[in-house]
This record gives structure tokens, C-alpha cells and sequence, in this order.
């Protein structure tokens, strides 16, 4: 048994109200407005507190979330959620990891769901706590990864009506997930959460929500109310005859090219892939968030589509005649750049159907398994011997030649290619993992970060979420105790959700967080330059970024000179604990030199 924090409510007669509290240290509280008070009590035995308790709504809510091997869970509690919180704490399965602000509970989760690709839960109350969940939960739609949001609600009683703090939350998440639902029959909680579970890792992955009113919670659940049993894994193999048409069109191609998305680390595929590749002997070039899946090792890995001018890879999709998509799903990035003319054949690879584009039209969906699909493809081709020679060796000698050419520039503050090759450098296994912010530097650690396994550099590039990945990064930390985790950001993402640092520091995270300093949103700086050539409305000025951290409790390191970089950020992965922040002064004139070199890049010859 052990000591936790006591709960006491006061129901004011006549006015509805309630109050808690948790914790040792509160004195006593006059609630202006109401009758209520908050009171101190010390902490005492649960086994004391729970001897006459009768299992409620929210134990058997809990109960189901355990049968569903959730182990952790991330929010911000709220008044409408005590019943809940309690019953978590009367459990004691499930780790909460309290966090300052619900965007970082739900970037938690969604960044937990991404990697272990078992659903990310998170919590927050009732109006303004739910509706800061929003972008994370859309974020993981839109990425599907698999993500269970939790809400509290007011009382059923007072839903039909204007009341305080209530918002028609079904109706606000509906159209952000897979599916939404509120709880208000207490024998529907172990259909409903079985069913929230089973439907985010669906064919489809993405989010669901689930809405607990508070007095829904609180009932009693019914004695014969139990977690569901989970089903086995399903997989599913396309026909012989998808496969012999898939390769009546490869066969029939002169010019074929693999192209590659997230699906495929999803479906554990990577193996298969690279198979593929070299049956074929053609290309793969990847999506941002699909950046990993085939090794930047090996010969027919081109890198990464979906930057926002016509990029190296780009020419060799050019050049083909035939698409094969594997894992790909729109939303990673607009298939216009790379068939702007809807003249090339497309065969679909993918657990699910794609939505419809004009610059996507596939003469073939092989809907099923992507690791079994592939397995069958790659056999029948191999008997009927069907094999090219598509190689583009001057894409990997420009690859490379940008990668290498500031390698020893001394300039600082530093150019976006040395700070690149630099965290390469740091980075010393090939395992470590960087999880990449929206802003220009997700443009340069995409194209240039070489990365050797899936989920090893982590981009969100179907939201595009800003300052997902100082709260991912405490997820990734937790999921991989001993692994070193850094969070790449810019300094207009890392003052968004800088607050979770805090959090870093109390759960024991143990992560490094490189923050390339530019007192701008440069993404947003160089699509106006591009625009017109100027820019308005984009800098502003920081704090003391180094200063800000250390007031959380986390290490801070300056960047003062370029050969700074390096050993700052390998001894910061490599100190074993605690947090670290890295401010990086970044010089953003490379992004039109960038630009302007593109648009003189000739592959005619």
C-alpha cells in the first residue's frame, strides 16, 4: 500500500458546486462566488480511503484502458475529470504524466503513437482544456497515427443548453478523427472504448475521442460490465490476379520509380522495400515522413520529395513513366510535384484507398498488408525475370556536394548546411533519434540529415504542426529509456510549447534540444522572399533562449563560434542525463542561394 494525495468535495447545497483538492499544501481557500471551500487534510492510505468504495463508471473506464495495454497516459486533470483521475489512481496501472499545456499532452501521445505504433492516449477536461487538444489530435489524423484523446464533459443534465463552459464537443472533434463519441449509458463504456482502440490502428490509423460527462463517470457500473476481449491481428493479402496485373504494368514501364511514405515504417516494411528496389534495380525516393525507410547507404535511395521548388529528386520523376507508390498517402505532400501533367502511371501500394486528386490517378490500388503485398509482388517478378537499370548517380553527386560544402565553413552564425552535417556528426549511431520541427530547418534536415533506419528522423509533414518536438521528444525519451532523443527546432516553435521543458525535467526525460536561432518564422520569411522578393510581419526578438531553459531546470549552451557545434551537441547526447538546451545562431541567406541554385540545375545532358 502507499500514501497518495486525499480528494475532498463540498457540495454547496443549492448551488451545484464543487471543489477539490490534491496535495499537502494548500491552505484554506474562500471560491469567490460560490459557498464552496478548499480545505487542507493530510495525505493518507488508499487502502483507508477505498474500503466502503463502490466501482463506478470511471473505474470500469480505467479497466478497459489497461485490457488495452495502455500504460501511460498524458493531460492536464480538471474538475469535470476527478472521477477519472481517481479512478487511475485507485488502479495504479497507469502512469500520468501531468504536462503544462494539453498541446503538449496530445504532441506526447501522438509522438508515442507514431513510434510504437499502438495509440498515444491523452486527457484533458471539459471547453477550454478540450479544445486545446484539437491540434494534436488533428495532427495525428492527418499523419495516421494511431491516438485515443480523452474529454471530460459537463454534467448530461445541462448539455441541451447554453451553460458554463460547455461546448458540443462531438461535434468540434468529429470532423479531426476517425471517430467521436460521447459516453452516456454506463454499460456502453467496454463497446466504446474497445472501439475507439480497435478503430485508430484500423486499416487507416488516426485518432478517435472519447467524452466522459462528469455525473456519467460517477455512476455506478453495472456488476456484469467487464473489458472486452481483444481480437487477434488481422492481415490481409491481395488476390494472385492484383499481383499479376501489378506486374503486366511494371513490365510494360521504361522508366519506373519507387516511391515511398510513411505506410511503410508503419507496416514494418523497410526489409521488403529495399527487395523491391534491387529486383527492379530502380530508384526510391521517399516522402519527409517516410525519410528512413530505405537506408541513405544504399546506392538506389534518392531522398526525399515534397520540397517547395523543383528539387534534385525531382528530375527523375521527370523522367518516369511509372509510379510505384508504397505507403504514400496525399496529405504528405501534394502529388502536382511530381505529375504536374496527370500523364504518368501510378500503382498503389497502401493499407487504405487514397482520396481523389487529378494529379493521382492510379491505374492500380493493391490494397492489403504492405509487407505481404510487396513479399507476393516481389516473387512473381523475380520468376518472370523483370529488371531494369533506371540509376541517377548526378542526384547523389549533388546530394552530396550540397551535404559536404560547408562542412569546414568557420562563418557564423552558422550556415544551414554545417549545422546539418554537424548534427549528423554528433548523432554517432545510426539509431539515435531527431525529431524534426515545421520552419526552414525542416526543409535542410530533410533534404540533407542522411538517416539509415524509419522513425529515426521524425517529420510531421501533413499538418505540419509547429513545436510538436520538445513535447515528442519527452515521449520519445520514455519509450526509449538510455536512447539518445533531440528535438530540432526553431526559435518560433520552441517558444510555443517552451513550457514542457518543465515537464522534461520532473518526469526524468532525458533528451537534448537544438534550437536554430534566427528571431524569425523563416519558412514563412523565405516563401515571401520567393513571393516578391521581400518580407513583413515575420521577426520579432527572444528571450535569453539559454537562460529560459536553465529557469526550467535543464543545462544551456550558448553556440558562440561554428566549431562549437559539434562537440557541444555530442557531449550533450552523449551525458546520460537530465536536459539539455543548445541555442544555434542560424544564417537564412543560404535559403535563396538555395533557391536560385535549383532553378539552374540542368539534367538535359
Amino acid at each position: 500500500m502507499y500514501a497518495a494525495p486525499w480528494f475532498l468535495r463540498i457540495h454547496s447545497e443549492g448551488t451545484g458546486d464543487y471543489c477539490f483538492l490534491r496535495g499537502s499544501t494548500c491552505p484554506v481557500l474562500d471560491m469567490p462566488g460560490t459557498q464552496s471551500r478548499l480545505l487542507h487534510f493530510p495525505s493518507v492510505n488508499t487502502a483507508t480511503q477505498n474500503t466502503n468504495h463502490i466501482r463506478t463508471v470511471a473505474d470500469l473506464f480505467v479497466e478497459c484502458l489497461v485490457n488495452e495495454g495502455v500504460e501511460t497516459m498524458y493531460g492536464i486533470p480538471g474538475e469535470e475529470n476527478i472521477p477519472l483521475m481517481e479512478a487511475i489512481e485507485r488502479d495504479g496501472r497507469i502512469r500520468f504524466i501531468l504536462t503544462r499545456h494539453e498541446q503538449g499532452a496530445g504532441f506526447m501521445a501522438a509522438t508515442q503513437g507514431h513510434l510504437t505504433g499502438k495509440p498515444g492516449v491523452c486527457l484533458a477536461t471539459l471547453g477550454p482544456g478540450a479544445l486545446n487538444l484539437t491540434l494534436p489530435v488533428a495532427q495525428a489524423n492527418a499523419s495516421t497515427t494511431p491516438l485515443v484523446a480523452i474529454c471530460a464533459q459537463g454534467n448530461v443534465s445541462r448539455l441541451y443548453k447554453e451553460s458554463h463552459q460547455i461546448v458540443d464537443l462531438v461535434s468540434v472533434f468529429r470532423p479531426l478523427t476517425q471517430w467521436t463519441s460521447m459516453i452516456v449509458e454506463p454499460a456502453s463504456v467496454p463497446e466504446m472504448v474497445r472501439k475507439a482502440f480497435s478503430i485508430s490502428q484500423r486499416n487507416r490509423p488516426g485518432a478517435t475521442c472519447l467524452i466522459l460527462p462528469e455525473d456519467v463517470a460517477e455512476m455506478p457500473a453495472p456488476e456484469d460490465a467487464h473489458p472486452l476481449p481483444l481480437p487477434n491481428p488481422m492481415s490481409f493479402a491481395p488476390t494472385a490476379d492484383t499481383i499479376s496485373r501489378a506486374v503486366s504494368i511494371i513490365r510494360g514501364a521504361k522508366h519506373p520509380i519507387i516511391l515511398a511514405g510513411n505506410g511503410v515504417a508503419r507496416g514494418h516494411a523497410e526489409n521488403r522495400l529495399l527487395a523491391l528496389a534491387e529486383q527492379l534495380n530502380v530508384p526510391v525516393a521517399t516522402t519527409f515522413e517516410g525519410k528512413g525507410v530505405i537506408s541513405d547507404r544504399i546506392p538506389l535511395a534518392l531522398g526525399v520529395v515534397g520540397f517547395m521548388r523543383h528539387d534534385y529528386e525531382n528530375f527523375a520523376f521527370d523522367e518516369a513513366d511509372l509510379i510505384i507508390a508504397v505507403g504514400f498517402s496525399i496529405q504528405q505532400f501534394d502529388p502536382k510535384k511530381i505529375n504536374p501533367n496527370d500523364d504518368k502511371t501510378i500503382i498503389h501500394i497502401n493499407t487504405f484507398i487514397e482520396d481523389t486528386d487529378a494529379h493521382y490517378s492510379t491505374a492500380l490500388n493493391i490494397m492489403g498488408n504492405i509487407d505481404a503485398t510487396l513479399q507476393a509482388l516481389i516473387a512473381q517478378l523475380h520468376a518472370e525475370h523483370v529488371t531494369f537499370g533506371v540509376s541517377h548517380p548526378k542526384i547523389h553527386e549533388l546530394l552530396e556536394t550540397e551535404y559536404t560544402s560547408y562542412a569546414d565553413d568557420d562563418s557564423f552564425p552558422m550556415k544551414p548546411q554545417r549545422i546539418v552535417a554537424d548534427t549528423r556528426r554528433a548523432m554517432e549511431t545510426d539509431t539515435d533519434i531527431a525529431l524534426v520541427d515545421t520552419g526552414a530547418l525542416k526543409m535542410w534536415m530533410a533534404r540533407l540529415y542522411p538517416t539509415y533506419y524509419s522513425n529515426t528522423c521524425v517529420i510531421d509533414n501533413s499538418l505540419s504542426t509547429m513545436a510538436w518536438t520538445l513535447p515528442g521528444a519527452v515521449a520519445a525519451s520514455l519509450e526509449n529509456p538510455g536512447r539518445p532523443v533531440l528535438a530540432v527546432m526553431g526559435d518560433g516553435s520552441f517558444m510555443m510549447n517552451v513550457q514542457e521543458i518543465e515537464t522534461a525535467v520532473r518526469v526524468g526525460a532525458r533528451m537534448v534540444i537544438l534550437v536554430w536561432v534566427d528571431e524569425a518564422y523563416g519558412l514563412i520569411k523565405w516563401k515571401m522572399d520567393i513571393h516578391d522578393g521581400s518580407h513583413e510581419y515575420v521577426d520579432f526578438n527572444n528571450p535569453d533562449v539559454v537562460e529560459l531553459g536553465m529557469s526550467f531546470g535543464a543545462k544551456g549552451h550558448l553556440i558562440e563560434s561554428a566549431d562549437q557545434l559539434y562537440p557541444t551537441l555530442r557531449s550533450a547526447l552523449r551525458s546520460g542525463s537530465g536536459i539539455d538546451i543548445i541555442a544555434c545562431p542560424v544564417d537564412y541567406s543560404e535559403n535563396m542561394k538555395l533557391i536560385e541554385k535549383l532553378g539552374e540545375v540542368d539534367f538535359s545532358g
